[in-house]
């Protein structure tokens, strides 16, 4: 559904929006005007049924990369709007900000030394996390940053975790595709349940993350 163009958009708006099962897009980075989308078919992950290959559990194992929480948000956001087309202008860049300083909106990111490689962002609310986007500069980087917020979600208690759309790298990784009043059954589920983004100390090892990101392939 479309929003009024005239709307105000505020966090708090936007927050209302997520848990009746929308979410706000635009055209592209340079339209002003902001949409909410309500599909007929949901992505979602299903939290006991992440799939990690071989490949990428060998690599986590090597433990190559360091994997931060909440350390570079802004930076994650211009990361994932930097591509040839995106549904992040200026309006949902400055709205999602707000939402991170308010403890709503939280990032993943994957470090290797100084340098942002990869991550992703998303929105909390009781133990629903609604995925927003993602981005990789180096190979499996952001499989990576995904399987290190499976674990964090599993372990804080979340039942529900949002990627809107259903692609076929998500589908991959274990994501599967549910109608929309499927959908909002879970999510009514999952805002009766309290969790803790930040229950999984952040010297989480390896080892453990991949055991609670469950199902290897």
């Amino acid at each position: 559904m479309t929003a009024d163009q005239e709307m105000n958009i505020t966090p708090e708006l936007l927050l209302q929006g997520y848990a009746s099962g929308v979410f706000p897009m635009s055209e592209s980075m340079d339209d002003p005007d902001i949409f909410w989308v309500d599909p007929q078919m949901r992505g979602i992950f299903p939290l006991d049924d992440f799939h990690v290959s071989r490949s990428l559990t060998r690599k986590i194992k090597r433990a190559g990369y360091q994997v931060t929480i909440d350390q570079r948000f802004e930076e994650v956001v211009r990361a994932c709007a930097d591509r040839d087309e995106t549904w992040i202008n200026a309006e949902i860049f400055d709205l999602y900000t707000q939402l991170h300083h308010l403890g709503f909106a939280h990032s993943v990111e994957v470090m290797d030394g100084d340098a942002l490689v990869g991550g992703l962002y998303g929105v909390t609310l009781a133990s629903a996390f609604f995925g927003e986007s993602m981005f990789s500069h180096r190979t499996d980087a952001s499989k990576i940053a995904l399987t290190y917020l499976v674990a964090r979600l599993n372990y804080g208690g979340f039942t529900l975790l949002d990627t809107q759309f259903q692609t076929d790298h998500l589908e991959s990784l274990g994501a599967r595709e549910i109608t929309r009043d499927d959908y909002r059954d879970l999510l009514a589920k999952a805002l009766e349940v309290s969790a803790d983004f930040y229950k999984l100390p952040l010297d989480v090892q390896p080892s453990e993350v991949l055991h609670l990101s469950s199902h290897t392939s």
